[in-house]
């Protein structure tokens, strides 16, 4: 099931999924340069998707400005499940000698 709107009825109205970004720190530009690259409706479900993806960065070693540059730089990561897409690339990266800096690159 998709993440709920707050009922508005105009295409600017604010997600769940950015309401959660936004109280980890992500400012409004990061906000809007996501929702831009995002290229669909930004409601990614946040319990199933963002929550465990951000803190499996977290659990990598990840600084806070990391996964913000991750999240802003490729917001597709948010469109698939962690088991699928991230840890898969995100290992192979690592396993290239890649740290957390150049892997946010």
């Amino acid at each position: 099931p998709r993440v709920p709107r707050r009922s508005s009825a105009s295409d600017d109205d604010t997600t769940m999924a950015e309401e959660y970004l936004s109280s980890l720190g992500f400012s409004p530009a990061e906000l809007q340069k996501v929702k831009l690259r995002y290229q669909q409706r930004f409601e990614p479900d946040v319990e199933k998707i963002i929550k465990p993806l951000l803190q499996w960065f977290a659990d990598l070693g990840m600084t806070d400005r990391a996964v913000r540059k991750v999240v802003v730089k490729f917001p597709m990561v948010l469109r698939s499940r962690l088991e699928e897409t991230s840890k898969p690339v995100v290992l192979w990266l690592r396993g290239l000698g890649m740290d957390d800096s150049q892997v946010a690159k």
